[in-house]
């Protein structure tokens, strides 16, 4: 619509004011003051001066190079990714804190952008380049609030070694499988039970947390194709029978006979414990698992598939704040961070890169003069993650890309938060003791829903 009122959410309360723009046109910034850019966010997986910071490192050397005045300052947030997302939100709305760049998990950019705590970009931001269904996810209403800076996917795991333990004839699942077909595997190991300290079939993250969230998403929309609980506007838009459909999946996935106990109490990180110990043959987890389990394991012991069904995506996207006195040098950095060069470097790193080249082009390399991947004077790489000849991790192209290109997103909502914590609490009872029954379940989780996400 033309000059109007936007509607701000302010967190979990609906707090309207009105305000003035053309939607898709950013408002147009004060002269930057020249300094500190300072970039908020979460923990690098990828270690202490990880591929975030060099980033920043290189694009600082450019910076003074051209005697430009400004810096880039990196400052990781402490806590788990709800209390990072908290911290955010007040510094933000309080002003107590003066950040210019704010690295945000995909399900936020709904609710800063709602808020008013971060500023609309031009679109050409986003390119043909950037894989679509990622680009989607720095979009709210019409308008660009965010850039993909790396990507996660959901994805399966499998020893190998305990595949041919077992002796299962086929060890190479790299065609992918379904979820029946990974039932039968895990039926075929079960009838080997002296397979070293294996338990289970497999284990995934089904903790009270945001992991609980994610894997009954995937089962709900591989329950119902074109399945949402949110309609473009945000609104809660999932009917019963939808419902009911998506329990009866979240129970086949999570029953006793396939699944690890433990996994009801568990995050990413006991999950790949009890994974590498050899506790079940096989694991759903995200990209960077990939690098930390090939430092224990050989490509003869482990593979990786995309999961079967649908996978959520994950993920961050960089979005210049509100209040930023340097917004036009802030999205310039953020142009770097996230162009074609600096993806090939997240990639080589670990993690799920954005943009399609990365993957796919060749002639598009790391430009960085040190990586965490980088080979050392003997030639011999820091890491053991198997690569391509183009230096890429082996999986990149093949399994990552496609499962990036083929995921779903959790709902699109500004009241993500309140979402996710009815959504995780309400399906508690199917990993307890007394589970009540997939209708009964489903229509106290929808009665939730519409409370959480009024119309």
């Amino acid at each position: 619509m033309g000059r109007g009122c936007r509607l701000l959410i302010a967190s979990l309360l609906l707090a309207v004011t009105a305000c003035t723009g053309d939607p898709g046109t950013p408002a147009a910034p004060s002269p930057d003051v020249a300094g500190d850019i300072v970039v908020a966010g979460g923990r690098d997986v990828t270690g202490q001066n990880g591929i975030r910071q060099q980033l920043i490192d290189e694009w600082n050397e450019r910076e003074k190079k051209a005697d430009s005045g400004y810096r880039a300052r990196l400052v990781e947030l402490p806590g788990s990714a709800d209390e990072q997302r908290s911290q955010l939100l007040g510094a933000l709305q309080s002003g107590s804190a003066v950040y210019d760049v704010v690295n945000l998990d995909v399900t936020w950019v709904p609710e800063f952008a709602a808020a008013g705590l971060i500023r609309p970009l031009h679109g050409n931001v986003l390119d043909r380049d950037h894989i679509e269904s990622v680009a989607d996810t720095a979009r709210w209403g019409d308008e660009v609030y965010a850039v993909p800076f790396n990507s996660d996917v959901g994805l399966l795991y499998y020893r190998r070694d305990l595949l041919k333990a077992a002796g299962v004839q086929q060890t190479d699942l790299s065609a992918g499988l379904d979820w029946g077909q990974l039932e039968d595997l895990i039926e075929e190991i079960d009838e080997h039970p002296a397979v070293g300290a294996y338990q289970k079939g497999w284990t995934t993250q089904l903790a009270p947390y945001e992991g609980r969230t994610v894997n009954a998403v995937e089962a709900f929309a591989s329950a119902t194709e074109g399945f949402h609980f949110t309609g473009a506007d945000g609104h809660y838009d999932a009917d019963i029978d939808q419902l009911t459909a998506g329990v009866a999946e979240l129970r086949r996935r999570t029953e006793s006979p396939y699944t690890l106990q433990d996994a009801v109490h568990s995050d990413e990180a006991a999950t790949l414990s009890d994974f590498a110990d050899g506790r079940t043959a096989f694991l759903r987890h995200w990209p960077y698992a990939y690098r930390t389990l090939h430092q224990s394991f050989s490509e003869e012991q482990l593979g990786v598939v995309p999961l079967p069904g649908r996978a959520v995506l994950g993920g961050q996207n960089l979005a210049v704040t509100e209040g930023s006195q340097r917004a036009r040098k802030a999205t310039e950095l953020i142009r770097y961070l996230t162009g074609p060069e600096s993806e090939r470097c997240l990639l080589d790193a670990g993690f799920a890169a954005t943009r399609v080249s990365a993957y796919a082009d060749d002639d598009v390399g790391c430009t960085l003069h040190t990586t965490v991947s980088s080979a050392s004077p003997t030639g011999e790489r820091a890491d053991r993650m198997p690569r391509d000849k183009a230096g890429r991790p082996a999986y990149a192209r093949s399994i990552l890309l496609p499962a990036l290109q083929d995921a779903v997103q959790r709902p699109r909502t500004p009241l993500y938060g309140a979402f996710t914590q009815t959504f995780t609490a309400q399906l508690g009872p199917l990993l307890g003791d007394s589970p009540p029954g997939d209708a009964e379940l489903a229509a106290a989780l929808d009665a939730a829903l519409k409370k959480a996400l009024p119309d």
